[in-house]
């Protein structure tokens, strides 16, 4: 499996899924897919989600533990941040605990790495589960967010729930929240509300949908489930992708079906 396979061209895909983009995946954006498929970080099959959803696919970055994987994540973070038009400017980039706190520290390092005249002062920051009363005292853990330009950064967005926590703390810290950034946005509409049926065709916003128009603020992620979608496809893995095609059409959010890095 190459980079170069992922981004060769892809086909368009035919019938309802007509809107699909067939335009090859970013290098970046090739690299780290293959690195998620090559990790197994990223499996196909049946998974019953949380939501009661049974998904033909899995993502779990809970698996980004060694060395070589954490580095190819935040890169492709880093990458996905870069290359954000209009250029998303902030000072801190937060990430809420616990998986939060690594993806923030090695995607700061990897910014200042790549573009050390943009990024070299940008901080990292996260938040205690609980206050500390000694010291410093206080929740914020790295850099303060008082008059700062926040981006959170975190996995995957599922309700919603943990990240109008975190916007809630940077605001209650005397931050401005500019921006959200996932490693998966998996384009698909909330779950029904409790006793409606969640394989209706209702419309409704998927989480980050709902995120994005709440508060007005770009929710960037490294890849979509289109993007999964192109990548099997020029992979030759036509069973994979007729899978998540599936799935997409069932359960595809009514907030757009291809959102473009870059939209607000």
């Amino acid at each position: 499996m190459s980079v170069g396979s992922l981004t060769a061209p892809l086909q368009m895909v035919k019938g309802a899924m007509q809107s699909f983009d067939p335009s090859p995946l970013s290098a970046y954006k090739a690299s780290f897919l293959e690195t998620c498929l090559t990790s197994s970080t990223l499996k196909f099959g049946t998974f019953t989600l949380k939501s009661g959803r049974v998904s033909p696919y899995f993502f779990n970055t809970a698996l980004f533990h060694k060395a070589a994987l954490i580095r190819a994540l935040s890169t492709a973070y880093a990458q996905t941040l870069i290359q954000h038009t209009p250029a998303l400017e902030f000072d801190v980039l937060f990430g809420p605990a616990y998986k939060g706190i690594p993806l923030a520290t090695a995607t700061v390092d990897k910014l200042a790495e790549l573009d050390p005249h943009r990024f070299s002062e940008v901080s990292y920051s996260f938040d205690r589960k609980e206050a500390k009363d000694h010291g410093e005292g206080g929740v914020i853990v790295g850099g303060g967010l008082q008059g700062k330009r926040v981006v959170i950064i975190d996995d995957v967005v599922t309700a919603g729930t943990a990240k109008r926590q975190a916007i809630d703390l940077i605001r209650r810290e005397g931050g401005t929240l500019v921006g959200i950034i996932v490693a998966l946005d998996r384009q698909e509409k909330m779950p029904a509300s409790a006793g409606q049926d969640d394989e209706d065709e209702r419309p409704r916003e998927s989480a980050i949908g709902q995120i994005r128009n709440e508060y007005g603020v770009p929710v960037l992620s490294i890849l979509t489930l289109e993007d999964l979608i192109g990548g099997m496809k020029s992979l030759g893995r036509e069973e994979d992708a007729k899978a998540c095609e599936a799935y997409w059409t069932k359960y595809k959010a009514s907030d757009g079906i291809s959102m473009k890095q870059g939209e607000p």
